[in-house]
């Protein structure tokens, strides 16, 4: 007469189950608090103790109050001031939420329409300036967000708001000057120059402002 087994198999996986789930536990609590927790702890102090202006997005603050970001274009269309770069971004342009180009290529007549519109308005602003249009001034970039423009573009507006400003020109120059920043370690990208910054240093000019 045979005697009937039990089989351990079910209390065997059992136990190891329970064996597993104790360490599993552990280790997601402490990854959680090592990465959710210590390591943004330890970059954010990091960041606001070595470069605490970038890290809090580079902002302009003007008469104590922040009007924008030294990383984020803003439009200008008084001709007194210099103009930046065209953005395609929606539903307002330069929208930091929705950062993109226009997507139209070089043959869509749409685009051909928006930059004659583009150096329509250049030129009756400056009816004078009979020199070619800077290409930044007319195209959007990929990201609708550039803060800077040229130093051609820059070199282009300059007798415009040296003279609606009642300025002399080498002053808006030496100004234009003093806000070109150059390439990157020295060859890594091309000069160029803040809009935001330099407007804000000609609002800050002596020289009251005519129309």
């Amino acid at each position: 007469m045979s005697t009937p087994t039990t089989s351990m198999a079910p209390r065997t996986d059992a136990i190891a189950s329970e064996g597993l789930l104790r360490p599993a536990l552990a280790l997601f609590v402490v990854l959680s608090l090592v990465t959710g927790l210590a390591y943004p702890l330890l970059v954010t102090g990091v960041a606001q103790l070595v470069f605490p202006q970038q890290a809090n997005g580079s902002l302009i603050v003007h008469n104590g109050q922040v009007i924008g970001s030294a990383l984020i274009g803003q439009p200008f269309g008084e001709a007194r001031y210099f103009w930046s770069r065209p953005s395609a971004t929606a539903p307002m342009a330069y929208n930091a939420g929705a950062s993109s180009g226009s997507n139209l290529g070089p043959t869509n007549p749409a685009l051909t329409d928006a930059v004659k519109a583009r150096i329509e308005a250049l030129r009756a602003a400056d009816p004078g300036n009979t020199a070619p249009v800077p290409v930044d001034l007319v195209t959007a970039s990929a990201s609708g967000l550039d803060p800077h423009i040229s130093r051609a573009a820059a070199d282009y507006q300059a007798a415009r708001v040296a003279r609606i400003r009642g300025l002399a020109p080498e002053a808006v120059r030496a100004r234009i000057e003093r806000h070109t920043e150059g390439a990157w370690f020295g060859f890594l990208g091309e000069a160029r120059v803040n809009v935001l910054a330099l407007n804000l240093a000609l609002d800050a000019a002596a020289a009251p402002a005519s129309r």
